[in-house]
């Protein structure tokens, strides 16, 4: 087995230094041979000393502080392969899939990203999230090999470099939650496409080292975020009355809103409506969105 030159993967970890070991392990034994790069959001668990001791094939970058999503980006600058998967580290690639991700975006030069359908470990169950991905409402170009998204979950899917480069990559004031829907929008409007490719598999094993409230938080502030910077006033209001209606009523909740209201003038600077191309695929996805049960702001 050789190394496959035209992918390569990057993980971001904090804090989760066996899990990232597991996932390491995972990923040196691929049959594609990726280059890995991970990036260390500045644990203070070993986590770096142990890549270096055990996988010394690993770029590391230990980053002195937790760069959140951000991470990826720092990945993604240390390479040159045209394509680029992402991997938590509570996650792993089925072998073959890297392959047939890079097959793929080779055949579609137009598509900026590809997302795996995703197993729950243990027992291999499909994450409640894939029968949203396979039955998108999504409007798309008709050559697409599989169902277009609006958005897509970062930690199941594999980027073209250019794309990722040309809209900048992940938010930096986002930081981390949902920040894979701004850069979706930002791909729409600059003519790039996305979808779901069930041929591809990620196996998640969720970790129970994470500060859910947090996750929360930040989910609730990104979320009113990203519709305010891109959405259309009506949908914009839509939207955050549901959000407003189905939160939880308690102090997660209110520091998620305190934390979007700080952001206001900055949002207001940086808003930028998507056109009506771009804006259709998030109009396509309101519906299922209010009735979705794998995206409820829980923790």
């Amino acid at each position: 087995m050789t190394e496959d030159p035209r992918i390569a993967v990057v993980v971001i970890t904090h804090q989760r230094r066996d899990e990232v070991l597991a996932a390491l392990e995972r990923l040196l034994a691929l049959p594609e041979r990726p280059h890995v790069v991970v990036v260390d959001n500045g644990s203070t668990d070993g986590t770096a000393a142990a890549i270096r001791s055990r996988f010394p094939s690993v770029e590391l970058v230990a980053s002195p502080t937790n760069l959140g999503a951000i991470g990826r980006n720092v990945g993604v600058a240390r390479l040159d392969t045209p394509y680029v998967a992402f991997c938590d580290d509570d996650t792993w690639w089925e072998p073959g899939s890297l392959a047939t991700a890079a097959d793929v975006l080779d055949a579609h030069p137009r598509l900026a990203v590809v997302t795996a359908r995703i197993l729950v470990e243990p027992g291999g169950r499909e994450d409640p999230i894939v029968p949203e991905l396979r039955d998108s409402p999504v409007p798309g170009a008709d050559w697409l090999p599989g169902p277009a998204l609006g958005s897509f979950l970062a930690g199941a899917s594999v980027v073209r470099r250019e794309a990722f480069d040309e809209v900048g990559g992940f938010s930096e004031r986002l930081w981390l939650g949902g920040e894979e829907e701004l850069m979706a929008g930002d791909l729409a409007a600059a003519g790039w496409e996305l979808c779901y490719l069930p041929q591809l598999t990620v196996h998640h094993r969720a970790s129970r080292a994470r500060d859910a409230h947090k996750r929360r938080r930040d989910g609730i502030r990104n979320t009113l975020w990203t519709t305010w910077l891109r959405r259309p006033l009506v949908p914009a209001l839509r939207r955050t009355a549901h959000l407003l209606h189905t939160l939880p009523r308690d102090r997660v909740t209110a520091e998620g809103l305190l934390a979007a209201a700080r952001g206001i003038p900055w949002v207001v600077r940086e808003r930028r409506v998507l056109p009506p191309h771009a804006e259709a695929r998030f109009a396509a996805l309101d519906d299922v969105q209010r009735r979705s049960t794998a995206r409820r702001y829980v923790s």
